[in-house]
């Protein structure tokens, strides 16, 4: 059963002639409006670009050993602590 969807917001974009062209063509060979194959194309896009970064998944015994990660001290890096005790480039150049 198709489920109907409300379209309420809008997008606007400005591209080039060429760009237009593209996806214009791009459509057309796909049967689609320009709109619903820019639409489809971003979606599709965008859900390849945010999984890594909403959701990750683990079983209970990895969920706890990461929770336990989460929750130690940090431990002592001893180059981080130089590099921030160095004064970067920017503020050597400030005290000359």
């Amino acid at each position: 059963m198709a489920v109907a969807t409300v379209r309420s917001e809008k997008l606007d974009l400005r591209l080039t002639a060429d760009a237009k062209r593209t996806l214009s063509a791009a459509a057309k060979a796909t049967h689609r409006s320009v709109s619903e194959f820019v639409l489809e194309s971003a979606l599709a896009r965008a859900q390849e670009a945010l999984p890594d970064r909403q959701h990750f998944g683990l079983d209970a015994e990895r969920w706890q050993l990461f929770l336990e990660a989460m929750d130690a001290p940090s431990r002592p890096i001893p180059r981080v602590k130089r590099l921030f005790e160095t004064p970067s480039v920017f503020e050597a150049e400030q005290t000359r």
